[in-house]
């Protein structure tokens, strides 16, 4: 079987990652450009050839909408340029909430999303903490769904926490938390909650034993910290000893780092597949980075290798 040659492409909104992807891979990020319109339009080139090669785009599709239209462009651009597989590597996969309807007249934007991506002419997906595992079967293509738990829980073991208790910050997270309890084994403990609307919170309580334990509440983003600060603050209500938190994507809008800096979060342990913004207070945060994990992965895709040994759970 032949092995083409790789080459690892970033658009502008994770390059910061891809470099380091690329260093942990042992090559030289692509070089790449971006022309901008005066009016708000761009247009990637590449800056070198990829007749060929095996190429591999590296881009969060977090707000602005920008940055999905420019991996959407930088895939349709690898193909016109006679790339012989292009393989969209998506840390943070946006518009993953949107992957049901749940109420009349509404779009199901992780399906159009799938359905954008492989009409620009992808090959293969790469993402990792996916908010609903069932997203991968929009794709007729291999999507490879990694996570976090290859990072966290090496970390989490390493803390040397004692009564420690697994939380899910609602009753989705469940499974999720089940999955690191086990793995910890360390009791879990449910929040259920109440919406009043979207990105709001209203009555949320606790199911399980909370006073005395050192409580990591895990989930899979932060959006605007409603939801995860709240039960922090709860928990801490109910006498718990101690409550981090442990999230794969800092997606952090709105409010989100005035609430975690005034919760009593102590430590809030994220990932880089989105990056912080320099200009809030991240004195609370701890940031492990993906580049490895996903370095790894490149390189067994590449060379036709399983991937599953990977996987933690």
């Amino acid at each position: 079987m032949a092995i083409h040659k790789i080459k690892i492409f970033s658009c502008r909104g994770s390059r910061y990652l891809a470099e380091k992807i690329a260093s942990n891979f042992g090559i030289s990020l692509g070089n790449s450009q971006v022309l901008e319109f005066s009016d708000g339009e761009f247009q990637p080139a590449y800056d070198e050839s990829i007749r060929g090669c095996t190429v591999f785009i590296v881009q969060s599709t977090f707000p602005p909408a920008d940055n999905l239209m420019e991996l959407l462009l930088m895939i349709d651009a690898a193909h016109r340029a006679s790339a012989h597989r292009v393989i969209a590597v998506m840390p943070y996969f946006g518009w993953a909430r949107q992957d049901r309807k749940d109420r009349p007249r509404v779009s199901i934007g992780a399906k159009l999303v799938a359905n954008l991506l492989r009409a620009a002419g992808v090959d293969r997906i790469m993402t990792m903490d996916l908010h609903a595992d069932q997203i991968q079967g929009f794709f007729d293509i291999p999507v490879d769904h990694l996570y976090a738990s290859g990072i966290f829980v090496p970390y989490i073991k390493n803390l040397n926490i004692e009564n420690l208790s697994i939380a899910a910050p609602d009753m989705g997270g469940a499974k999720r938390a089940n999955a690191y309890s086990q793995h910890l084994n360390a009791p879990m403990i449910i929040c259920h909650k109440q919406r009043e609307k979207a990105n709001v919170v209203g009555k949320i309580t606790a199911i399980g034993d909370v006073k005395d334990r050192n409580i990591i509440i895990m989930d899979d983003m932060i959006d605007t910290a409603g939801t995860i600060t709240k039960a922090a603050d709860m928990f801490k209500e109910l006498g718990a000893a101690s409550v981090r938190a442990a999230v794969t994507h800092p997606v952090l809008s709105g409010p989100a780092y005035d609430r975690i800096n005034k919760s009593a979060l102590s430590e809030v342990i994220v990932t880089d597949t989105i990056p912080l913004k320099k200009t809030e207070d991240t004195s609370k945060f701890t940031v492990l980075s993906v580049a490895d994990i996903f370095a790894d992965v490149i390189e067994r895709v590449h060379d036709y290798k399983e991937i599953s040994s990977k996987f933690i759970f």
